[in-house]
C-alpha cells in the first residue's frame, strides 16, 4: 500500500486513558478503502454504561450502530473509547442515544447510520431508543438489530 491510510491515528496501538467525558473523546477515521461499494458496518455495545442524571446510578444499554460508510470509517478503538466516556455522565436514555448518533453523522458523514439504545429498566420502564438519518438505502444488506423487546434481557 503506498498511501497509509493508518498513519494519522494517535489512538491504535498505544496506550490511552478513557476519557472522563464524551466532549473530551477524540474519535479517529480512515479513509474507506472501499468507498466504491455500498455495504453495512455494525457496532454492538452490549455493556452500554450512563449515569442517570439525577440519582447518579449507572444505567446500562445494548447499543447497536449501523452506518453504511461514504468516504471514512471510524476507528474502532476510538469509538470503544468514545463510548466508555459515557460511563461519568450524566444524561437520559434518549440524550445519550442520539448524542452517540449525532457525533458519528457529523464526523464521519456516512450514507446512512441507525442507532438502537435497548436501555434496561429504570423504575421498572425499560426505555428504547431507536434513530436513523432517513430510509435505509437500497441494494445493500442491513439485517435486523437482533435484540428482542425486553423480558428479562441477558
Amino acid at each position: 500500500m503506498s498511501d497509509n491510510i493508518y498513519k494519522d491515528l494517535k489512538q491504535l496501538g498505544g496506550t490511552t486513558q478513557v476519557p472522563q467525558h464524551p466532549e473530551e473523546a477524540v474519535l479517529e477515521r480512515v479513509s474507506n478503502p472501499q468507498s466504491d461499494t455500498v455495504y453495512n458496518v455494525r457496532f454492538t455495545a452490549p455493556e452500554f454504561t450512563s449515569l442517570c442524571p439525577m440519582t447518579g446510578q449507572p444505567d446500562f444499554a445494548h447499543l447497536v450502530i449501523d452506518y453504511v460508510p461514504g468516504a471514512w470509517l471510524v476507528e474502532s478503538k476510538s469509538l470503544k473509547l468514545y463510548l466508555t466516556s459515557f460511563r461519568n455522565h450524566g444524561a437520559f436514555h434518549e440524550d445519550c442515544t442520539i448524542t452517540i448518533a449525532r457525533r458519528l453523522v457529523e464526523f464521519l458523514d456516512p450514507q446512512w447510520l441507525r442507532i438502537g439504545g435497548y436501555w434496561y429498566p429504570r423504575g421498572g420502564i425499560p426505555i428504547d431508543v431507536f434513530w436513523q438519518t432517513g430510509p435505509m438505502p437500497e441494494g445493500v444488506w442491513i439485517p435486523d438489530q437482533g435484540v428482542p423487546p425486553y423480558r428479562g434481557r441477558g
